[in-house]
């Protein structure tokens, strides 16, 4: 059992490590990396809002995508406090409450991207549960914002709920799929849940 948890742990260090070594403050941009290579959920000069954005590591990459005249916010409850190019920006607020924002609801965009997940608490129906409340905001704020053929991507932990989710986001989106990456851990049961093309 000891040997098992070494391994595990040494393959989440790659990542770390990787990350740290590609100056990206989590291991989570692998993530969006996998899902952008496959997809192509982000093009260049896209307007981008990401939901949960903090530590900044999906902000940096979606930047790096959307290029300079391109433009990408944040939105999380913590602070990003690592550098960001010129074309990002970032809101220190709740999701929840992120209707009360002009600046964010006043604009459209081409992309949301939401890898929120809630404070868990090792019970795995209640985190699902939680996670579903947070992915039903994240879709509803993308229905409100997104233009018409825009891109959604969406972490959501795999509980009771999932089925309902997913059914909720091919009904708003031309092409929708759904996408395990292989960054991700493997006793995690988060997977992320994609909408391509607005309707």
């Amino acid at each position: 059992m000891k040997r098992k948890s070494v391994n595990k742990n040494k393959w989440s260090d790659h990542y770390t490590k990787q990350a740290k070594k590609d100056k990206y403050p989590a291991r989570s941009v692998y993530k969006l990396q996998e899902i952008q290579s496959k997809h192509r959920i982000i093009k260049k000069n896209n307007k981008v809002l990401d939901l949960g954005c903090s530590p900044g590591s999906w902000l940096l990459y979606a930047a790096e995508q959307t290029g300079g005249n391109g433009k990408v916010v944040g939105i999380d409850l913590e602070p990003v406090s690592i550098n960001l190019p010129p074309h990002v920006r970032t809101v220190k607020g709740d999701i929840f409450s992120v209707r009360t924002d002009a600046t964010l609801m006043g604009n459209k965009y081409d992309v949301v991207l939401s890898d929120m997940a809630p404070a868990t608490t090792g019970n795995k129906t209640v985190d699902a549960a939680r996670s579903f409340e947070l992915c039903r905001e994240a879709l509803s704020i993308a229905r409100d914002i997104l233009v018409s053929g825009g891109n959604f991507v969406c972490k959501i932990f795999q509980g009771e709920d999932f089925k309902l989710f997913s059914e909720s986001v091919k009904k708003e989106f031309g092409n929708h799929r759904i996408f395990k990456p292989k960054s991700s851990r493997s006793q995690s049961r988060e997977i992320y849940i994609i909408g391509i093309g607005k309707k």
